[in-house]
Formats: C-alpha cells, structure tokens, sequence
C-alpha cells in the first residue's frame, strides 16, 4: 500500500498510473503537480489526483513514493526542485524513454538520495496527451521496463516493480545501454520516420487530394505523427547517439533502394522486402505478444 503518491505530469502517464492505483485500492492518498494550473484543476475535478500542489515542495513533501513523467527535456529541472523536500525513505521513480539522459540527471540532482531512484520506463501511450487522455487500463498487458543501475536500492527496486504490476503490466529489467539502444529502433525511429513523412507530405500543393487516397496502412503508420511534439523533440535529443547510429543505417538501406529502383533491379527488391516480411511475419505472428507501443 502506497501511503501518499506524488505524480509530477499529471497528463496521460502519470494519471493513467494513478487512475490505475487507485482503482486497486493499492493508494491512500495521490498528491499531483503541474506547470499548468489548468491541467492540475483538471486532474483534481477528473478524480485523478485528490489534492493539486501549488509546487514540486508540496507535492513530494511527505510522500512516500515519487513518479516523475515529464517531458524528458524537464526532468533536469524537477529532479532539481525536489531534491530538498523528499523524505528520506522516499522512493522515486519516472517514466522518462531515454535512460542514460534520466539517470544522469537524477545522479547530479538528488544526492545521497539518489540510490533511491529507480528509473523505469512505462511502454505505453497514445496519441493524445493531457489529464483527459488518461485511464486505468493504460498499462494492462504492457511491459514497464526498469533499469536499476549499481547504486540504485533493491528494497527500492522491488517496491517500484510491485507497483507497476498491480496495474496490470508485466515489468522487466535492462541495463541503462540497452534499454536506449532497443528503444531508440523500436519507437524512436519510427516516429522521426513517420513526423518526416507526414511533414514531407504536408508541404506538398496537392497534399489534400494525396492524402484524401491514404490506405489503411498510411493511417497506421501516420498515427503516431499525432504524438506530443515537445516530448519527442526531448526524446530525440535525449537518446541522440543510439537514434543518430540507426538513422545512419536507414539511410544506408534506402540508398540501396534507391539505387535497385532507379536500376529496375527487381530481384533486390525482392529480397529486401521477402526478408523484412519473413521477419515480420515469424515475429508478430504469436497473438498473446505484448504490446510494447508508446503510442
């Protein structure tokens, strides 16, 4: 049981993981904090959290465990801002998508009370953000990954773990470089991919008609266009050198393509896409595999 739970973003990640809480009656009280009074109001009148802070001080005074979901470009600055009015037997966590940025940054701020931090990272979302996007199944049959580091408490670790599978997710642990490198080829570069795209589109004269004929399968790709523009810029800049590696080896492999199309070498083409459909098909072909979207 979660005496008094502090949620600092109190948009789509934190309120759905209060929500969720909640409706386990796994927490006494949830205390949240927003730059926006608009958002803390609206979480207050949605149920979401049962008192809005006026400050970071407020919100993490006395509570026992701290979820951090900000916009990783922020997290700096509130790690800064609590740092002084965190108990010491308080536990924190966040919901950052850049490990190594987080850590570094929870490493400088808190302190002695770093070993108290526990970074982990919910694989779950959608394309809308705000205090009326979230719900409580948000992170049913999603993973949450962990990535304790050599300081981070056990005791700790295991509390965080036990929280987030209450609210139905299954929790691993990755190391700090590896959860950066999987992430950045599984989530990050397909956003910058589909922001690239629909933007590329969007300039064009006839964008209206094009994009009147879009298949399903350009919706399904596009959707995550829609995501926060602020939180994947930080994201983008967060993880810069894992993204940066994989942009160069998609832009190696489209050169290739180009290259077989203006060539009409077909029997390349053939090749490229009968491997990613193998790949594809052998993959994602279990019906029980867990969804590990953002968005």
């Amino acid at each position: 049981m979660i005496n008094r739970l502090a949620i600092i973003g109190v948009g789509l990640i934190g309120g759905s993981l209060a929500l969720a809480l909640k409706g386990k009656g796994a927490v006494n009280e949830v205390v949240g904090y927003s730059r926006s009074e608009d958002a803390r109001q609206q979480a207050l009148d949605l149920g979401i959290i049962d008192k809005a802070a006026d400050s970071l001080a407020e919100a993490v005074s006395g509570a026992d465990l701290v979820f951090v979901a900000v916009p990783m470009g922020a997290m700096n600055s509130v790690f800064e801002g609590i740092a002084d009015y965190l108990s010491p037997e308080a536990i924190i966590t966040d919901g950052g998508s850049a490990k190594a940025q987080v850590v570094a940054a929870a490493k400088q701020c808190l302190g002695e009370k770093f070993k108290q931090f526990v970074p982990g990272h919910p694989i779950a979302g959608t394309e809308k953000s705000g205090p009326s996007a979230a719900f409580p199944t948000l992170y049913e049959k999603h993973r949450i990954v962990l990535t304790p580091v050599s300081e981070t408490d056990s005791a700790a670790t295991a509390k965080v773990k036990a929280m987030w599978q209450l609210t139905g997710a299954d929790v691993f642990e990755m190391n700090v470089e590896h959860h950066d490198t999987v992430l950045a080829a599984t989530s990050h570069l397909p956003h910058v991919l589909a922001f690239n795209l629909v933007g590329m589109l969007a300039e064009r004269n006839d964008c209206d008609e094009v994009l009147r004929y879009a298949a399903g399968g350009f919706r399904d790709f596009s959707r995550i266009a829609s995501s926060d523009a602020v939180m994947w810029r930080d994201i983008c800049l967060g993880n810069q050198d894992a993204i940066l590696s994989l942009l160069e080896q998609y832009h190696q492999g489209i050169k290739q393509i180009e290259e077989a199309i203006r060539n009409q070498d077909g029997d390349y083409l053939i090749d490229v896409f009968s491997r990613a459909k193998k790949a594809r098909d052998s993959r994602f072909a279990d019906p029980n595999l867990i969804d590990n979207s953002e968005v």
